[in-house]
Formats: structure tokens, sequence, C-alpha cells
């Protein structure tokens, strides 16, 4: 084997390994404590309350919903559940877990025309504090059959995979390319939905919706191509090393992060409405929203475009040709820079508009959103193969599944963990990544 040929290979799988043991190491640090505190210091309040005939029950478990992220706990002897929410005039959804009530009562509804009478979705108002209180009694419990629940999490699965998809599919195109493991492409993310906050938002422009979201997406293209133009098309033409291009991405996306906290706060704040809030049937006990349809559409299109550009375009073609060999494309009269340049506008244009359909899916916006995904969008990179495009999609949809599906089984918290650790199977079993080889795809 010809020594030229086979350094490049070696330097790509020891990049491989790298990256596996960095984002392994970041797991700790960066994931559990953003979960674990992710209502810490917010100032308004929900109190659950659940009594049986006047009687508190404690022990009961209860979940909050809402701006903020989803917050678990039980009742305590007065039969009373309390957290912190950072948002008031927006509503929260309260669910009572039937299966945590003891034998023989149930959550009963009184006007017999409620299906789920162990969920309440209910307004906060101004005054900051809001109270929700459980009618409970003799009754046949309503229980959502196991199969419902995980076609149910399959869905929410593939609709954040799609969504993480947009995201990986930039990362590793700017991996492929230039083979920077970008750090700051979650702030990336994150500067789609504050832009959108900021072109939208009511106590900003004020812009309609479907005007807003593509001036911020062509904000997030912006920003792209600056960021390529001040500091990493320099720093490439001086042959600066991947690691050294690694932990300034990292620098740079701490500085962002807290820039970002500067303008818009330590809370959660929310984007209008993109589309009316309806709930639709699918089948059973499946439900969607019309957010959830759209997101999925907007999602799915852009994929697919995005999927024409880099198999038939030209543009499309050269950058494949980088990605295998930069040296050769080069040679063969493709103008690089020209080519990287158009990466990192597309990059950033797929960052800003993953972040804006987070937004709506978390639901709320906060400095550090991008920071609570960078993992997942890493591992989906990483298990579909790092560089190649349509292996960051098809890890992405793997991720997104496993996220939503293992929470019928672990705590909400840990939901991410179990992705993580399904990427080092994969690495294990083939370092490659799953489309990850010698002549790629995409």
């Amino acid at each position: 084997m010809n020594p030229r040929t086979a350094s490049p290979r070696r330097t790509r799988s020891g990049a491989i390994v790298a990256l596996a043991a960095f984002i392994a190491a970041l797991f700790t640090a960066l994931l559990l404590p953003t979960a674990a505190h992710a209502a810490e210091g917010d100032p308004y309040t929900v109190t659950v309350n659940i009594k049986n005939e006047g009687e508190p029950v404690p022990g009961v478990t209860v979940t909050i919903d809402g701006p903020g992220g989803a917050q678990e706990g039980e009742t305590d002897e007065n039969g009373r559940f309390s957290v912190k929410v950072p948002e008031r005039g927006v509503e929260y959804t309260v669910t009572v877990d039937e299966e945590s009530l003891p034998e023989g009562i149930a959550v009963v509804d009184e006007t017999g025309e409620d299906d789920t009478p162990n969920e309440v979705e209910a307004e906060m108002g101004q005054g900051g504090r809001l109270t929700v209180n459980f009618f409970i009694g003799e009754g046949e419990r309503n229980v959502t059959s196991f199969f419902d629940q995980l076609v149910q999490r399959l869905f929410l699965g593939l609709n954040f995979g799609l969504m993480l998809g947009l995201a990986a599919v930039g990362l590793s195109l700017v991996f492929g390319t230039t083979g920077i493991s970008n750090f700051a492409h979650a702030e990336m993310v994150t500067f789609g939905a504050i832009a959108a906050l900021f072109l939208i938002g009511p106590a900003s422009l004020a812009l309609p919706v479907w005007v807003g979201i593509p001036v911020a997406i062509i904000l997030s293209a912006l920003l792209g191509l600056a960021l390529d133009a001040a500091i990493w098309r320099p720093l490439r033409r001086k042959g600066v090393g991947a690691v050294q291009l690694m932990i300034l991405s990292i620098g740079l996306s701490l500085a962002l992060r807290y820039i970002f906290q500067y303008f818009i706060g330590g809370g959660t704040q929310q984007l209008p409405a993109m589309v009316p809030s309806v709930s639709i049937p699918l089948f059973g006990a499946v439900t969607t929203t019309l957010n959830d349809l759209v997101s999925m559409g907007i999602s799915i299109v852009v994929i697919v475009a995005f999927a024409i550009w880099l198999t038939k375009s030209r543009l499309g073609k050269a950058t494949r040709a980088i990605s295998d060999n930069p040296s050769l494309a080069s040679a063969s009269g493709i103008d690089v820079d020209h080519v990287v340049r158009v990466v990192w506008i597309i990059s950033g244009a797929l960052a800003g508009l993953a972040g804006i359909l987070y937004a709506y899916y978390r639901p709320g916006i906060r400095w550090d959103m991008g920071a609570q995904v960078l993992l997942l969008v890493f591992a989906a990179v990483t298990l579909g193969g790092l560089g190649t495009a349509f292996g960051a999609l098809v890890g992405s949809i793997i991720i997104g599944m496993l996220v939503e599906v293992s929470s019928l089984w672990i705590p909400a918290d840990l939901r991410y963990a179990g992705a993580l650790v399904v990427l080092i199977i994969i690495l294990l079993v083939r370092p490659q990544g799953i489309l990850g080889r010698r002549e790629r795809i995409g």
C-alpha cells in the first residue's frame, strides 16, 4: 500500500476516535447539568394539588411541561407539588401519572366530556402563579396502551430527528470540506432562533411569521459567511492544525453563548405561533399537532432540496469531490475557497432553520438552547459517518427516535444518554459510521 494514500485514512480514523472520545468526555460536563437544572432560578410557580375526598394524596407522580422543558416530581404529604417556571401568560400542561395513584382510585372527569382527565392545560396569568387541582375518586383509569405510546414516541422522534438532521448535515458538510470539528455550530443553531425572536417577537419588529422566519434564515446564512471570512479562512490559509481549530471553536462557542445571554437574558422566551394550535388524531390514542406536521413538512422539503443540490448541481458535486480529496479537487480546477464559502453559507442557513424549529419543538428560546443538542448533533454525524452528509441525516433520525422512545423506560433527564450509548456501541463495531466508507454517497 502506498504510504501517501494510507496516511489520510489513518488521519481520518484518528479524527473519528478523537471526536468520539471528546463527546464522551463532554457528556457529563455539558449534558447532565443542563437537564438537571433546567428551571433553576425561574421566577414563577406552578402548583398541583391532589386530594381524595378532601384528604391529600402523597407520592403521586406529576409532570409539568411548558417553557423551560418538562419537570417531574411527586406530591408531598399535603398532596402538593410545586415547580418554578420561566414564563407567565403562556400555557402549561400538567399530567398526573395514574399508575402512581393508590389502588382503586383514578382522576375523574365530573363533566363526562374529557377523555384525558389526568391531563390539564392551563394558562398562567400575569400574577405569576398557577394552581391546578385534580378531582380524585373511585373510577376506571384511562390507560394508553404501550403500542400507542410507542407509536406516539416514534412519531415525535421522527420530527426531532429531522430537525437534528438539518443541523447535522451542515456540520458534516463543514467537517468534510475543511476538517473542522465546529463546536460553535451550536451557537449557529441558537442564532437562528434568536434572530427569529427579534424579527417576529411581539416586543420587537413583530413581522409576520412567514416573512420573519425566511429573513432569520438569511441572517443565519450571513453569519456562516462572516465566520468563515473573519476566522476560518485566514486560519486555513495559515495551515493551522485540526486540534487547534477545534479548541478555537470551543472558545468561540462559549463567547457567542454569553453574548446571547447578554442580549436576551437567562429566561425562556417564546416565538409567536407558526400555525394555529390544533390537535390532530392519527389513530387510536395517537395524536399530533398541526405545528409538528408543518415542522416535519418544512424539514422534509428542505432536506430533499438539499439532496438534489448535492447530487445534481455542479457546486454539489464539487463539494463532494472536495470532501473526498481536497488536493485532487484543487488540481482538477475546482475553486476550493469558493466551494467552502458556499458550504459555510448553507451550513449557517440549515443551522438557523434547525434552531427555529427547535424553538417550537422545546418550546421556547434560551441562550444555551443550541448547547443542549450539540452532543446529539455530533453523535448523529459520527454515527452516520464523519463528512458524509447523507450519513448525518440517517444518524439524526436514529438518534431522534432513540431519544424519544427511550423515555418510555428511563427518566426524561437521562433520555439523551441512551443515544450516546448506542453511538459508542456503533463505533466499536463500525468505527467509520453507518455510511462512512471509502467512496461516500453524500
